[in-house]
């Protein structure tokens, strides 16, 4: 998935304490020092704070435009690591790292299971032995409870409308977004944007993951919460 006019959003529309929860997860398994490659960096948010908190940190995403916010930030900061415009699906061309993470559901984008395994397998891959894949994903409670929902939102001249509804696969949702924004002669220009996400049952995560080749995996939800019905997000730390 590639963001546009999202992206210019993306921050204001997040929950800024969703980052220092990241920040402790990731803490709670991987000893500061060591070298962590992010996968779905975004506009790095997270990249810098891991970085100030002592980690060997390299980005890599998809969009552009999530990759342009996060060098702003890191010249607004001067605080620098390596951004890389990337796949997930496809990390051949990368060195092996001692620690992946991938937070903020960006594996729910992938669009069915062949992906999904795709990007364990590649993980799997460029992980060194005995290192740590982190990542977490919407529960199938939380794609239900996307399902008719609306939301707008104003900011920096760009009006912002959400709907969200039931996609075409079990477990997904389609997020229709509608910016309008403002231009010179306060007219409104009008730009739309269809962003889809997918999840699976806890055990086809389990399957995919150990078929992938990990063996030691631990779940828990909504970062430190057992996992329960009503789990928002699940959360997977997996060990080569």
């Amino acid at each position: 998935m590639t963001y546009n006019w999202f992206a210019k959003v993306y921050d204001d529309l997040m929950d800024d304490s969703l980052y220092e929860k990241w920040l402790n997860y990731t803490e709670k398994y991987i000893p500061e020092g060591e070298a962590i490659l992010e996968l779905g960096s975004g506009t790095g948010i997270l990249g810098l704070k891991l970085k100030e908190s002592g980690y060997d940190i390299t980005g890599l995403d998809l969009s552009d435009e999530m990759l342009s916010l996060a060098y702003n930030r890191q010249l607004e900061e001067g605080v620098t690591f390596p951004l890389i415009q990337g796949d997930m699906r496809d990390l051949k061309d990368l060195p092996v790292y001692a620690n992946v993470i991938c937070y903020s559901d960006a594996l729910c984008y992938m669009k069915d299971e062949n992906e999904l395994y795709s990007v364990f397998k590649e993980v799997y891959s460029k992980l060194e032995n005995e290192g740590l894949f982190l990542f977490d994903v919407h529960s199938t409670y939380q794609i239900e409870a996307f399902l008719n929902t609306s939301f707008h939102a104003e900011t920096d001249g760009i009006v912002f409308l959400w709907d969200s509804f039931e996609g075409e696969e079990p477990y997904s949702v389609e997020h229709e977004l509608s910016f309008f924004v403002n231009s010179e002669d306060n007219s409104y220009d009008r730009y739309e944007e269809t962003h889809k996400e997918r999840t699976y049952p806890l055990d086809m995560y389990k399957k995919l993951i150990q078929k992938a080749g990990f063996n030691k995996i631990e779940v828990c939800a909504d970062f430190t919460e057992e996992v329960k019905e009503d789990s928002r997000r699940w959360f997977f730390a997996c060990k080569k």
